[in-house]
Parts: structure tokens; sequence; C-alpha cells
């Protein structure tokens, strides 16, 4: 690599070291890095603001902006006041039932919709839930974040990294379900399991809170019912749109954005009202990682390790596989997993070209996919879905820390990577 590689790798890492140890806002940490790597020249305004390789992901900040936009409108109707008072009473008040609800629909919904959508709609449930049950929201929200990409895994718009991969190797929104969706069932009963044991103690049964709670009827809580008709229907353009992507073309940021900004003009609301139901530090905390992380592309660190890895995987398709898998987890761990998928999807392009394209040689799409989706639950970073999580915990009043996360994290990452491994080598090269 050049020095100015370096560079950029010694600033990426000292801001992700900063981000992890939490002694400086991660907001003021990204947009402090984004400019030192403008500053010392791992990029410019053109790669930061224009570059679709190297520069600000502007598809995910609108798909963001967007859903937020709906968010904030529906939280006006009472819906989600309504889906709490109804999850609590079918799971007649116990915790981890509760929670074994919250993460279905969340994996479920992230599978249909797209895992930081999911997160938008469901946090604000799951703040209620809580509250209303006297237990911490924190265990909740990260089983959530962690349900949302494994659950998104399993389809073509579920997790960004997916329509990436979809469109460099021309795969279908079928071929996901059928390569990937039995493996995430399985994932989903184990991760449900773990969910039981990492975070046991949060399972407090407070008999008088349920009480109370069985004895509300959750229709009251529905305030507006023309709003809520309206934000529905929105709401299921939106959804009906990201799933027939592939078929009009439009991408998920843009149906996002439209479908936010129709609802606000129809709510009738103060535009500033539902303005300040957007996670603004949460945004600007992407644009800044997208520019750091873009400068390691910029300057060729990642395209160094993507190589170094395609080289020696070279004629051993299932080492290689097995290998992308766990490469892929363990990088998306440290950085978001879009970038590095739009990196790292030209080499795997390559390899399965150089392989003869064949059902073997595709499998290193899967292996990519698995290990991109399912690494990004290490870390509070390595996923969409953890930081917006983490923005909105923080707005709440919920503050979630780096390792707070992370250490839960690492466990689901490593136990379904693990899983993962076997299914591919059987699948793709033992009963092929």
């Amino acid at each position: 690599m050049t020095t100015l590689a370096w560079v950029a790798v010694a600033i990426f890492t000292v801001a992700y070291v900063l981000i992890a140890t939490e002694k400086i806002h991660r907001v003021k940490v990204a947009l402090g890095g984004a400019v030192l790597m403008l500053l010392v020249g791992a990029t410019n305004a053109d790669e930061a603001f224009f570059s679709p390789e190297a520069g600000i992901d502007w598809n995910v900040l609108f798909l963001l902006l967007g859903m937020m936009l709906i968010v904030g409108v529906l939280k006006r109707t009472g819906i989600f006041e309504y889906v709490a008072i109804w999850a609590v009473k079918r799971a007649r008040g116990k915790p981890f039932r509760v929670m074994v609800i919250l993460v279905v629909v969340t994996a479920v919904a992230s599978a249909a919709l797209d895992n930081v959508t999911t997160v938008l709609l469901i946090a604000p449930v799951t703040f209620l839930v809580c509250e209303r049950l006297g237990v911490a929201v924190a265990p909740y929200l990260i089983a959530e974040a962690m349900a949302s990409n494994i659950g998104g895994t399993a389809t073509l718009v579920g997790d960004p990294p997916n329509i990436i991969i979809a469109s460099r190797a021309d795969l279908t929104y079928g071929d996901f379900l059928v390569h990937l969706a039995p493996l995430v069932v399985v994932l989903m009963v184990v991760f449900v399991g773990l969910c039981r044991v990492l975070f046991r103690k949060a399972f407090v049964y407070r008999p008088e809170r349920v009480e109370a709670i069985m004895a509300l009827d959750e229709k009251e809580a529905i305030r507006d019912r023309r709003l809520l008709v309206v934000g529905l229907v929105v709401l299921v353009g939106v959804t009906v749109a990201f799933v027939l992507h592939s078929v009009l073309h439009l991408e998920p940021s843009v149906v996002a954005l439209v479908g936010g900004l129709v609802l606000m003009a129809a709510s009738r609301l103060d535009p500033e009202d539902v303005a300040r139901e957007v996670e603004w530090p949460t945004l600007i905390f992407f644009a800044g990682l997208f520019v750091m992380v873009g400068a390691l592309v910029n300057t060729g660190a990642i395209d160094t390790v993507a190589t170094s890895a395609a080289d020696a995987a070279e004629g051993r398709l299932a080492w290689a596989s097995v290998g992308l898998l766990w490469g892929s987890a363990a990088i998306s761990g440290v950085v978001d997993n879009i970038p590095y998928v739009a990196t790292m999807s030209p080499v795997v392009a390559e390899l399965v070209a150089a392989e003869g394209g064949g059902e073997q040689a595709r499998s290193l799409w899967w292996a990519l996919a698995l290990g991109a989706d399912l690494g990004g639950n290490a870390t509070a970073v390595g996923a969409s879905a953890n930081v917006v999580v983490l923005g909105l915990a923080e707005k709440a009043g919920y503050k979630i820390g780096f390792w707070g996360f992370t250490k839960y994290g690492l466990v689901v990452a490593f136990v379904t990577i693990a899983l993962s491994t076997p299914y591919v080598v059987l699948r793709y090269f033992v009963l092929a």
C-alpha cells in the first residue's frame, strides 16, 4: 500500500478506537475523521460527495430520511401504542415472550421491507412496551437490531448489501429466497434461544404492571383514525414498491423519500414538527463514516485486502467460500457492510467468472452476502440497523454504548457464521 493509504488506515483506526471507547461522541468522531481524510488528500470533494464507490451513499441516507418521516407521522396516530399493548397482552406480560414476539416480527418485517426501515418502525413500540412492563429497554433494542440483520439476509431487499450483490451478480428476489431463506429460518430459531441466555437478566416479571396492561383496550390508543388509514396506505405502497424493486427499477431511497413527503403533505401536520422526529445525528454520523471508509477505498487499502483474498482463493472454491464468509464477517464488523460489499463485489465477480460461473462458483456470492449481513451484528457500527437503533435509543434517553451492544453482537455473529459454514460447504460442495 502507498503512504497515503497507511495514513488513511491510521486515521480510521484512531477514529474507530474513539468510537469504541466513547471518549468523544461518535458523531464528532465521524465528522472529525472525515475532515482529516479530506485534509490529507485521502479523498476529495468529488470522491466524497459524488463517487458511488468511495463516497457518501446517498441512497442509504435518503432511505433513512424517508422512513423517518413516515415513522414521524405514524407516531401521531397512536398505532405504536396499539401494537405495544397488543404484543404485551398476547405474551401475557411475560418479558421473554414479549421479546420473542418482537424479534420474530422484526425478522419477518426486515425480510419484507429492509432492516433499517423495520427498526425505525419497531423501536417506538419497544420503548412503550418496556416502559409499560418496567423492564430495561437496551436488551430488547439490541435483540431487535440483530434480528433485523438476520431476517434481512433472507431477501434481496432485506439488507442494503444484498441489493448491491443482486445488481452485480444478476440475482433475483427468488434466488435469495431459495438460497438464503432456509438458513435464515434456522438461524432465527437459534437466535431466539441465544436471547434467552444472553438477556436473561432483563426478563423481570412485574405482576402489578402486567395486570394494569391486561386491563387496557388497545383500540383506545388510536388517536387519529383518518391519519392512520392514510399512513398505512402509504406504508403498504412503499412496501410493495420495495418488493417490486427489480420490476419497477426504482431505488428504495426514492420510494421511501416520495412516500415520506407524500404522507407528510397528506397529514396536514406542521412540517417542522415532523422534521424534529428525524434522527439527524444518525444521518450525519453515517455521512462521516461513509467518507472515512470511502477514503480507504479511494487509497486502495480495502482493495489490497480484497485482492489478496482473491489471489489466495484462486482454484480452491470450497476454501474460498469459507474464507470469504468469515473474512467478510470480520471486516463487516469493523466497517459498515455497505461500502465493504460495494468494494468486494467486483472482486467476487471476477472470481466467479474465472471459475466458470457455475453453481459452485456462485456460492461465493452467497458467502459474501452471509458474511456481510450476519457479520454486521458483531459491533455497534457493523450494520446500518445497529447505528440507527443506537441513535433512536439515545434520542429517547436510553443510551446504549458501543461495548454494551458489541459484547452481545460478537457472540451472535460468531454463532450465526459458524452455523452458516457447514450450510455453504454441504449445499454447494458436498451435496451438489
